[in-house]
């Protein structure tokens, strides 16, 4: 039976589930307690989805830097881009292993009762393979539009690619978590 197939009824648990919020005593936005085991599942879920978004994302990437050695242009490098873009394999692969290790540490304690760890430990890594990932794309811009564009223009345009993920990535989610604290604070007094 498909999603569309499924039958609602009063004895749905997911009519149920949005009865209970959309009840008149719920506070609009507000979103229904949850356990701690609740919570930790929840978080593990998203873990998963960010991770496979990311994994995708980064694989794609380092199997294009390591085919470029052997491009025929490649023997032309100087020695300045050379070192960049080993830099770039070396960043990209950190960014690959910081990324997939959630999926070796879940694969390795599954079964152990330990959840709250994994998933503190899979969202550090993630984390931190974020900040890899940006700075493997932004080496991988840098080789390519050092040959592009002349002069420092290629470093300005990389500084503000980067400038723009620390906007996106970093800065913009710590802006609305202050928001949301700020909110929670206001709300709870």
């Amino acid at each position: 039976m498909t999603v569309t197939e499924q039958p609602v009824g009063p004895d749905d648990k997911r009519t149920a589930c949005c009865a209970q919020h959309h009840s008149p005593s719920a506070r609009p936005g507000a979103e229904a307690p949850e356990t701690a085991r609740e919570r930790v599942n929840r978080r593990w879920n998203e873990i998963l989805q960010e991770t496979r978004v990311t994994q995708t994302g980064v694989q794609i990437l380092f199997g294009f830097l390591l085919s470029v050695a052997f491009t025929p242009l490649f023997r032309e490098l100087e020695t300045l881009d050379r070192a960049i873009y080993v830099t770039t394999v070396v960043l990209g692969a950190a960014a690959t292993g910081a990324l997939i290790a959630p999926v070796s540490i879940h694969r390795f304690l599954s079964g152990q009762r330990m959840k709250d760890e994994v998933v503190e430990t899979a969202g550090r890594l993630m984390m931190c393979g974020m900040v890899l990932l940006a700075l493997t794309i932004g080496c991988t811009l840098l080789l390519i539009l050092r040959f592009v564009v002349p002069g420092v223009l290629a470093e300005v345009l990389v500084g503000g690619v980067m400038l723009w993920f620390g906007l996106c990535w970093y800065a913009l989610p710590l802006h609305l978590r202050r928001r949301g604290d700020r909110r929670s604070r206001t709300s709870d007094a």
